[in-house]
């Protein structure tokens, strides 16, 4: 599995690095959605992915035309689109257990694991720079965790749901940028939505939980936001960045997550959040140093 994840390409478009900065910002509104939305957890996975799927294949046609997905690649697609089922359902799923800034914290474990993925099964040699960056990163991100993360057995089924999530997702942004040497983004992206959409809703109705919403607009809002701006511009993305980078930039999540919290619940935002937000920030900018040069 040495050979799993691509190296970056070379030659990178500008935009590229804009693309998955903006990609994060945008999905860190996704739990406070999830939270308005009047339906289950599962079941607000569910309408994320088929309210998208539409405009998603739309997207995807010229890509699909162009070079059709062999069986193989299909089939990686579409087991990469059951851990992103998967990731949604325990995310959402703690979303309800746990706070705002802890679901996101947790729910991005993938950026731990995706460095170590680099470092340890990839064997990629970390640059002077980007061991700042990683330090940085790691201060950064302790810092949100120590002026969010509140211990309670009241939250500890939230927290490991959404930290199994963060392990889900960060498998399926492997087999996800694996297939962008191939194929498209959006061909990936409607591929993998298409595979999880099924199963969510299976399981939000094996469940019990209410599917139909009576408020259409925050699983609209779910939907375009998370699934076609969000993920569209991850998928993008993820083809030009080593894990490293896709990891540190997760890390951006919980930053603005904390200051959603502030802006539209009152949560106290202090100075030292401040601190910890610049040190994931400057993070993002020394990893990129290298690769500029």
């Amino acid at each position: 599995m040495r050979d799993s994840t691509p190296a970056p390409r070379i030659g990178a478009p500008r935009l590229a690095f804009p693309a998955l900065i903006l990609a994060n910002i945008v999905l860190a509104f996704g739990p406070t959605l999830v939270r308005l939305a009047d339906v289950g957890p599962v079941a607000a996975g569910f309408w994320r992915l088929a309210i998208a799927l539409p405009f998603l294949f739309l997207l995807a046609r010229p890509g699909l035309k162009a070079a059709r997905p062999s069986a193989r690649q299909g089939i990686a697609i579409g087991i990469a689109g059951l851990f992103f089922a998967a990731d949604l359902a325990a995310w959402h799923a703690g979303i309800h257990h746990t706070k705002v800034a802890n679901s996101t914290l947790f729910g991005n474990v993938s950026a731990l694991v995706l460095p170590l993925w680099a470092v340890f099964v990839l064997g990629q040699r970390l640059r002077p720079l980007q061991i700042v960056a990683l330090a940085l990163a790691a201060v950064g991100a302790a810092i949100l965790m120590g002026g969010s993360y509140e211990v309670s057995p009241r939250y500890l089924r939230g927290d490991l749901l959404c930290l199994l999530a963060g392990l889900f997702y960060a498998i399926y942004l492997l087999l996800v940028q694996d297939a962008r040497r191939r194929l498209d983004s959006w061909s990936v992206l409607s591929i993998a939505s298409l595979a999880g959409a099924l199963p969510l809703l299976i399981a939000a109705l094996a469940m019990g939980e209410r599917v139909l919403p009576g408020d259409w607009t925050p699983v609209i809002a779910l939907a375009v936001s998370s699934q076609l701006v969000g993920q569209g511009l991850m998928t993008y993305a993820i083809g030009w960045f080593s894990p490293l980078v896709l990891g540190l930039s997760l890390l951006l999540q919980p930053a603005v997550a904390a200051l959603l919290g502030w802006l539209l619940f009152g949560e106290t935002m202090s100075m030292t959040d401040g601190v910890g937000a610049l040190a994931v920030g400057a993070a993002l900018v020394l990893v990129r140093l290298p690769a500029r040069a």
